[in-house]
């Protein structure tokens, strides 16, 4: 395989990867709104793709600078670094979506692209090297917003509903849903935004990293073309919706109404922005997956199907070694084969 179709290879199969985050992550913006049947699904999706493809222009690339320098002795990346860490998050996002299990794409990509770098530098160095491949960089921040990210969204989520519930205590539930089913639009656009400002710089900041790798710019900065197609991916892999998951978030999870949906959006979008503002790279699956606990536990502890959380809980906590483990035997597999 030649250099440059090397390159495009992994450019390609990064698009790819930004499709499955789409199709995987689309329950976390649709699901709720889905749910409370403020939108049918066709119309859910459209809605919330519009609002991924937008946002990728509006916040900017810190994201992207953290996820391609932040995590990874850039020194030890290389072109075959970047695919098997891209083959290692995009199998652990179709095995959890085939389980329907809502899992960090963000966390999955972190992972994948740890592991490989692991593996490299015990093939180039020996294993007495293996994490030269690493740098302390996010990775302490990184790892402290798995906890937080959902208890933000939680916490956000909970105090909305109790203050809604104060605003509206002269309302019916009806009237209240009434309101909510309007508001609720307004909600799942700016999780929307969310999700598109702080998942798509993900794959920019990996297209970004194959790009200064193989030579073809000098400085780490994200070109115009590459927030284009990073932005277009994400938004037509919503398109194509994730109902497996739609099914467990909206659902299993909680029973939710319009009101409830508007807190647990809104809620999970806020723990978002801050990260995003932050430049770090955060699960929207952890953000509204704890709004969505927030806003079920307010009504009773038992509202909330615990079991179903700490199924989803287990799977957070696996992604990224799981991701690794497959990246790292993807790239010991590539090299064996190859022998590069």
């Amino acid at each position: 395989m030649t250099h440059w179709s090397l390159v495009f290879l992994i450019i390609l199969i990064a698009l790819i990867f930004d499709f499955i985050n789409g199709f995987h992550d689309a329950a976390n913006s649709i699901a709720t709104i889905v749910s409370t049947r403020v939108l049918s699904p066709f119309r859910a999706v459209l809605w919330s793709a519009f609002f991924n493809f937008v946002a990728a222009f509006v916040f900017g690339t810190a994201v992207a600078r953290t996820v391609g320098r932040g995590f990874v002795n850039v020194n030890q990346v290389t072109a075959w670094v970047i695919l098997a860490g891209l083959l290692g998050a995009i199998a652990w996002d179709l095995i959890t979506w085939w389980w329907g299990l809502p899992t960090s794409s963000t966390h999955a990509l972190i992972g994948g692209y740890a592991g490989a770098a692991v593996a490299h530098a015990q093939w180039t160095r020996g294993f007495q090297h293996s994490l030269d491949g690493l740098i302390l960089g996010e990775w302490p921040l990184t790892i402290l917003f798995i906890f937080c990210a959902p208890l933000i969204g939680l916490i956000s989520a909970y105090v909305l509903m109790i203050a809604i519930h104060w605003l509206f205590r002269k309302s019916s539930p009806a009237k209240m849903d009434l309101y909510f089913r309007k508001l609720q639009l307004i909600s799942a656009a700016l999780f929307s935004l969310s999700h598109g400002s702080n998942d798509a710089q993900k794959t920019m900041g990996i297209i970004t990293g194959v790009l200064v790798t193989s030579r073809l710019q000098k400085t780490f900065d994200v070109q115009p073309w590459v927030v284009l197609a990073a932005g277009g991916a994400i938004a037509l892999g919503t398109l194509s919706g994730g109902w497996r998951i739609v099914h467990t978030v909206g659902g299993r999870l909680t029973r939710l109404r319009p009101r409830s949906g508007f807190c647990a959006e809104t809620g999970a979008a806020g723990a978002v922005f801050l990260a995003t503002r932050l430049g770090l790279p955060v699960s929207t699956t952890h953000a509204i997956a704890g709004a969505i606990a927030g806003v079920g536990s307010i009504q009773r502890i038992k509202a909330v199907r615990w079991g179903i959380a700490a199924n989803i809980m287990w799977a957070w906590v696996l992604t990224i070694p799981a991701a690794s483990i497959i990246a790292w035997l993807a790239y010991s597999l590539l090299r064996s084969i190859l022998n590069f």
